[in-house]
């Protein structure tokens, strides 16, 4: 991809052109020149300033997808020219989805002998960072993301629930949520798709995080179970995390608790949609996926 592409979207990256010159290697004025030649070939403003804070404008996020999806596509014609029948699949996933969700599709994938797989466990923030620099395929989360930004399909609708220990008040039961801000909430931690899709909803409901009388955040479901299950407080997560554990029990909290989506995401005007579609497809046609 030419200089000036690289140049723009290291600028998005980073938001400085300080910064995006040193990861460049090259001077601020050498950056600023490489958009200022953008802006002036296609006629447009791609960034503008505003409280001392650059910003991009409604064409530079249009001019970053476009950026984005031509490197991820330059990355993969260079690996069919080369012709490399290894097939190296790029995959992240949140943990819930990551960790109780997509272990059989990687299997299948796998009993193809020149099948290979990159495969990472993330935070949905990161995630998506690791998506816009073309570093993966496509990720498959449960959190909050700009559907606008990328192109998506829906995996499956997952029930995000409250759990608990099995002798607490709560189990089995439907509870409001000024009753729930007295109790001990165990989160995971910022950046999860999980904790932003409870933060959503509680806020939509007039409270935050700082509302409970005590906030504990941890980063591994095992431990978060393993708290629960001795009563040290109540968590919300997804069904699937918690499947065939008869040591918790669950709760309801409309609204925090219900039906949230699974989506499967990559970049816009790619191939990458038909390479997650084939994986996915896995448990029932396995064979090699070209890529």
């Amino acid at each position: 991809m030419e200089q000036r592409l690289e140049s723009f979207l290291t600028l998005c990256s980073t938001m400085h052109y300080g910064r995006a010159a040193e990861l460049l290697n090259l001077s601020q004025p050498a950056v600023s020149k490489h958009i200022q030649s953008l802006e002036n070939q296609y006629g447009v403003t791609l960034f503008t300033y505003a409280n001392r804070r650059l910003r991009k404008t409604r064409q530079g996020e249009l001019m970053e997808q476009y950026a984005q999806s031509l490197r991820y596509n330059e990355e993969d014609l260079l690996k069919r020219l080369h012709d490399d029948y290894k097939t190296t699949l790029r995959i992240g996933g949140t943990k819930s989805v990551g960790e109780y969700v997509l272990l059989p599709y990687i299997k299948k994938y796998l009993q193809t002998p020149e099948n290979q797989i990159d495969y990472l466990v993330d935070n949905t923030e990161h995630l998506l960072e690791l998506l816009n620099h073309g570093e993966l395929d496509f990720v498959v989360v449960e959190g909050i993301f700009d559907k606008q930004h990328y192109d998506w399909m829906l995996f499956r609708n997952e029930p995000y629930i409250g759990i608990c220990a099995k002798d607490h008040p709560f189990a089995g039961r439907r509870i409001g949520v000024e009753a729930l801000l007295r109790e001990c909430i165990i989160l995971r931690e910022k950046g999860s798709g999980t904790r932003r899709i409870f933060e959503w909803e509680l806020e939509n409901s007039g409270y935050t995080v700082a509302s409970f009388a005590r906030k504990i955040t941890i980063s591994s479901f095992e431990i978060i179970k393993e708290l629960v299950r001795d009563g040290f407080g109540v968590s919300f997560l997804y069904e699937a995390v918690v499947k065939g554990r008869a040591d918790l029990a669950q709760f309801t909290c409309p609204p925090l608790t219900g039906t949230h989506e699974f989506n499967v995401v990559y970049l816009k005007n790619t191939g990458a949609g038909e390479i997650a579609q084939r994986f996915l497809a896995q448990p029932e046609h396995a064979g090699r996926i070209p890529h």
